[in-house]
């Protein structure tokens, strides 16, 4: 599936007060910067991108298209209080565009706003209407899927800086976007999540389709196998995708499920014989080549440190993909190895 998604945008954070609900915002403005112009946010919000702030009207001064809800909150619904907000963003001459599951177009008052300005309301989050149940037939190619321990915590910015690095030293390497934001950065992908669950698997498969014996499809991850609720498309994604290779991704700093308290995370290496047979349904030969962790907000030394004991506990390369250096350029090797 891909889209043409009209740029630069306007990032609306709503009234987000916990960062983890601005990930697209965040997603847009570290590995889409030449599109974003600047963030409106409601004065109850206390998450910001550090991006000047502007009006809709000062965002078509500097050049936006579109207005696009960077906010990520649980069940994907458009509050009531987001709405002004986003009539002004139509009446300044902005598209909008949004990867909630509440689709714009059954949002009464932002349709009749927009027939009678001549703009466009844009879902990100609408699957393809031809997708077949899964097979589990083998695919050519080369693929890789990032997991995790659990949901937000960094798997589709290790897919994003994987294929980058790859593409960078040479291989054929294809970032393929399971996720809103993902879908956004990229111009295209699955909206995993919108997928009715008898073709989920068979939505993963699309997305990934036969390729030539060099080529690396890197697939942003969803859900995590541990989580209650996600735990669904993570299952079709693993064994739609059928990773030859796949990395674990981590917070070290929760010990549980985030908002979830009563669900532990256990060890790496408990969590990776957890993944390991329900990938092999699909792909006998899959197999883990390295951690990802996320050490946002650690000093580099803490974080070196988190990397080696996630090294010494499971004998695989680790490093945090936004910092980069030698133990990041191990842990691309081990991929492709």
């Amino acid at each position: 599936m891909s889209l043409e998604i009209p740029s630069p945008y306007l990032l609306f954070l709503g009234d987000v007060t916990d960062p983890t609900n601005a990930k697209t915002a965040f997603g847009l403005r570290d590995w889409a910067p030449e599109r974003v112009v600047g963030e409106l946010r409601l004065p109850t919000a206390n998450v910001t991108l550090d991006l000047p702030s502007m009006t809709p009207a000062d965002a078509v001064a500097a050049g936006a298209k579109a207005i696009l809800i960077g906010a990520a909150n649980i069940g994907g619904f458009i509050p009531d209080a987001w709405l002004p907000s986003l009539l002004a963003g139509l009446e300044a001459g902005l598209d909008i565009v949004s990867g909630m599951h509440r689709k714009l177009t059954t949002v009464p008052v932002l349709v009749e706003a927009a027939e009678r300005l001549g703009r466009n309301l844009i879902d990100v989050r609408v699957p393809p209407a031809d997708i077949a149940p899964g097979n589990g037939i083998k695919r050519s190619g080369n693929r890789l899927l990032t997991v995790g321990t659990d949901c937000a915590l960094g798997k589709k910015y290790t897919a994003l800086a994987i294929a980058r690095s790859l593409q960078t030293k040479g291989v054929n390497a294809t970032f393929r976007a399971t996720g809103q934001t993902g879908i956004i950065i990229s111009g295209g992908g699955m909206p995993m999540d919108s997928v009715v669950v008898d073709f989920a698997a068979g939505a993963a498969e699309m997305l990934s389709p036969d390729a030539a014996p060099d080529h690396w499809d890197i697939i942003e991850g969803q859900g995590s196998l541990l989580h209650p609720s996600f735990a669904g498309v993570t299952l079709a994604l693993l064994h739609g995708s059928q990773p030859d290779v796949m990395v674990l991704c981590h917070d070290q700093r929760r010990t549980g499920i985030r908002g979830l308290p009563g669900f532990p995370i256990p060890p790496l290496k408990d969590v990776m014989e957890l993944y390991l047979p329900l990938a092999q349904l699909t792909n006998a030969n899959t197999r883990f080549v390295g951690i990802s962790l996320n050490t946002n907000g650690l000093s580099l030394s803490d974080a070196e440190s988190a990397i080696k004991v996630a090294e010494d506990e499971t004998g695989l390369p680790a490093a945090d993909p936004m910092r980069g250096g030698a133990a990041f350029n191990r842990l691309v090797e081990s991929c492709v190895r």
